[in-house]
């Protein structure tokens, strides 16, 4: 008889504690983050050779970059965010300078003093010459939305490849050396 009366207690307990969580409510969904189009671009050599895509896609904390390249050199190579949304020369001097918001400019993702918001990590071109990589930045945001710098502002931004490998703490560019693609960003 104890062994019934300890199972219509346990069954009553088990009962009472089911009832309050089944009568939560549930917690609100959250808010879907707001719709925002991504931004893309045509990697262009310094020939105007097709080298690829660029596709920016905005986060609710910076950025996320897809590069899609070929034609590069293999090995790693240096890209930035750059200040001006022209690949207008074989150089691409028209892209100006790394995207940025105080003045100097002071280089390197492992330099404690920087404040170049175009810097980001290096990308790596396999033995056939494509880099395929994304990369996330917090130091832009695609539009203007605080005071990092938007790549979509006045003059729009570019994504510029160069020739060697950022070390991150040389200035001006961390040895990145010349530039060999651009697109300009959309």
């Amino acid at each position: 008889m104890s062994h019934l009366t300890h199972a219509s207690a346990l069954a009553a307990v088990l009962t009472l504690c089911a009832v309050p969580a089944m009568a939560q409510t549930p917690a609100p969904a959250a808010a879907p983050l707001p719709a925002t189009s991504p931004l893309s671009g045509k990697l262009a050599g310094n020939g105007g050779a097709d080298l690829g895509t660029i596709t920016i896609k905005p986060a609710p904390n910076g950025v996320i970059l897809r590069v899609e390249a070929k034609g590069l050199t293999p090995g790693w190579h240096a890209i930035h965010f750059h200040e001006k949304g022209s690949c207008s020369d074989e150089k691409f001097a028209s892209a100006g300078g790394h995207v940025h918001n105080a003045t100097p400019v002071n280089h390197g993702l492992l330099n404690g003093a920087a404040n170049d918001a175009g810097d980001l990590t290096n990308i790596f071109a396999g033995s056939d010459g494509t880099a395929n990589a994304e990369i996330y930045s917090s130091l832009v945001t695609a539009k203007s939305v605080d005071s990092r710098p938007a790549l979509m502002d006045a003059d729009g931004s570019s994504v510029v490849i160069h020739a060697l490998p950022d070390d991150y703490t040389t200035q001006p560019i961390g040895g990145a050396g010349v530039r060999v693609a651009c697109a300009v960003i959309q």
